[in-house]
């Protein structure tokens, strides 16, 4: 039985899916763990790569159906997922689920014993769920996505209004990316982000795999909500820090990204807080995403190409 599934969906990164390969297999511990990655219909050379390059990974070729369904797909390799799976695990990656499944985008660096270290943090902490590191970008700043307080519209409300911004060191208009917090303190939170999401079996087991409806962004925020629900922890990992770059294949097709990211916005609160919020916060919060994503729209065509991204339009960008 292996200790670690690793799935990596990829499309058109296949430079930096090398590094995170590389970086993956040179990781140092007493583990075993097994690495599948779904390619989204890379027309970049990715696939081919990672035939030659890393004979070992399971490879499957998909066709671009967003994030979540990449995901479920090797989630499903490794044998999450409701029995009957039309992907089978009978190619080593193991006759049972792995202990634990990891979430790994293709963009990020893994030290050598982060992995070791992420699973004996989780052993140490049995009510965890789901635990992420500290994510770092190239210029050495926190990735602030890697912990998060779920966007009620409360939360939401500070965010986008700029009150965040204003008072970074509030511990109520903070929240959604828990500015208050020192990056150096381990602790609880709502959330992780998907770039590096350690889920424990049993708690994935529970929850389901991700939903698909987010076809890309907020289904990490989904899958930890709902193990929440089940009664499991979510943990940042302050004692492990991995490299991020971020937004290296959202930036190759910023306009469908940017989409995404405000509807997903709308997918969350109506899935998980519409039935219980007033109807005019509900159309205010409608009003709100539209009004965001537009301008993040607008913003985004009006940029030189190397500098398009996602949420543009927000008080702090790339989060």
């Amino acid at each position: 039985m292996l200790d670690l599934g690793i799935v990596i969906v990829n499309y058109n990164v296949r430079d930096l899916l090398r590094d995170c390969l590389a970086s993956v297999y040179d990781s140092r511990g007493d583990l075993a763990f097994g690495v599948c990655v779904v390619d989204n219909a890379s027309d970049d050379g990715s696939v081919d790569m990672v035939a030659a390059e890393f004979p070992q990974v399971r490879l499957i070729r998909a066709a671009n159906r967003g994030y979540a369904a990449g995901n479920n797909l090797g989630l499903k390799a490794f044998g999450f997922g409701p029995e009957g799976s039309d992907v089978s695990i009978s190619d080593g990656l193991g006759s049972a689920p792995p202990r634990f499944a990891l979430l790994l985008n293709p963009d990020t660096i893994l030290p050598p014993s982060a992995l070791a270290d992420m699973l004996h943090f989780m052993e140490e902490h049995p009510e965890a769920g789901v635990a992420g590191p500290r994510l770092v970008r190239s210029d050495g700043s926190l990735d602030r996505a890697c912990r998060r307080s779920f966007p009620t519209p409360e939360v939401a409300a500070y965010r986008f209004s700029g009150l965040g911004r204003l008072f970074p060191h509030s511990p109520r208009f903070g929240r959604y990316n828990l500015t208050y917090l020192s990056p150096d303190l381990t602790t609880e939170v709502d959330s992780v982000v998907g770039a590096f999401m350690l889920i424990r079996g049993q708690a994935l087991s529970e929850a389901g795999l991700l939903d698909e409806q987010f076809f890309m962004y907020a289904e990490d925020l989904d899958l930890c909500y709902r193990i929440k629900q089940r009664g499991w922890q979510v943990w940042y990992n302050s004692a492990v820090t991995v490299l991020h770059y971020k937004g290296q294949s959202s930036r190759q097709r910023s306009r469908i990204a940017n989409f995404h990211f405000y509807r997903t916005m709308r997918l969350f609160h109506d899935k998980h807080f519409k039935d219980q919020s007033p109807i005019l916060v509900n159309w205010l919060i409608y009003a709100g995403v539209g009004l965001l994503g537009g301008w993040a729209l607008l913003l985004d065509r009006l940029r030189p190409e190397q500098e398009r991204g996602v949420a543009s339009a927000l008080p702090v960008s790339g989060e």
